[in-house]
């Protein structure tokens, strides 16, 4: 496509402690802009690991006076919790960050709880990632026998995934109930148990995007991934999927593992 029809995303992610100067802040975004080639960052995303020091409310806002100034386009932040994200969207004012970027799908439904009501509170729409559990919730698991995570044929971020199914959400044998829901939608739409799974992330109105995770050369599904377009889930999928999520964990996991993002603090 024309380049002014893409949009390039890019993170600036503090894991340390460190003083978010104005020097500091500028020169890490135009780090990113030397990476990209470009005279301007669409979306910088933000993400800060400690939440006891408040120095992320002195990055963002040197952040917000680089937007003003026109070297970012947009401000979005990743993996912060709810209470953060409320902080920072009522602290720097309605539009200041347009995104958070935190995990999502049918097995991690946490954004549910009270992330959604941030959303609708200040206009922000989440950027969704996990969305197919590594690739779990997809044609190629249903069936299956639960795999050995320890085997060497799984990707780390399946390891994670698969810990979740199994311990937090509830069990594989329940997860095999899902997918053979979600294959029985998938027949009578035409499409895929991944379609099926990305679609109902789609559906809420909080989220602005999925982020379908590929292995270039590898893992690809660009061909499978375009056809989430242009169908909906009805009522009654919707019903059929709930009362399987109604026999899981789902609901207790945002105690059991944290709010948004907590699994990486």
């Amino acid at each position: 496509r024309p380049p002014g029809q893409i949009i390039g995303a890019t993170k600036w992610c503090i894991f340390k402690r460190i003083n978010p100067s104005r020097t500091v802040v500028q020169a890490a975004v135009h780090e990113r802009m030397e990476r990209m080639r470009t005279e301007r960052v669409d979306l910088l995303q933000f993400h800060w690991a400690d939440y006891m020091d408040k120095g992320y409310l002195t990055a963002l806002t040197h952040l917000l006076d680089l937007k003003r100034a026109g070297v970012i386009a947009a401000i979005g932040l990743c993996n912060f919790d709810t209470i953060r994200t409320d902080e920072i969207c009522t602290e720097f004012g309605p539009g200041a960050i347009v995104s958070n970027q935190v995990q999502f799908s049918l097995i991690d439904t946490r954004p549910l709880h009270v992330m959604s009501d941030v959303c609708e509170k200040h206009s922000l729409k989440l950027l969704t990632y996990g969305t197919l559990c590594g690739g779990f919730l997809a044609d190629k698991w249903l069936g299956s026998p639960e795999p050995d995570p320890y085997a060497g044929d799984l990707t780390p971020s399946q390891r994670k995934y698969l810990d979740m199914i199994v311990k937090a959400w509830r069990s594989w044998e329940l997860f095999q109930a899902l997918l053979v829901v979600l294959k029985s939608i998938a027949n009578q739409h035409g499409k895929s148990i991944a379609n099926i799974a990305t679609q109902w992330v789609l559906d809420h109105p909080f989220v602005g995007a999925v982020i379908i995770g590929a292995r270039l050369g590898l893992s690809e599904h660009p061909d499978e991934n375009r056809h989430v377009f242009g169908f909906h889930l009805t009522e009654h999928d919707n019903a059929r999927i709930e009362a399987i999520l109604d026999r899981s964990n789902g609901c207790t996991i945002i105690t059991s593992i944290g709010d948004c993002g907590a699994e990486y603090r």
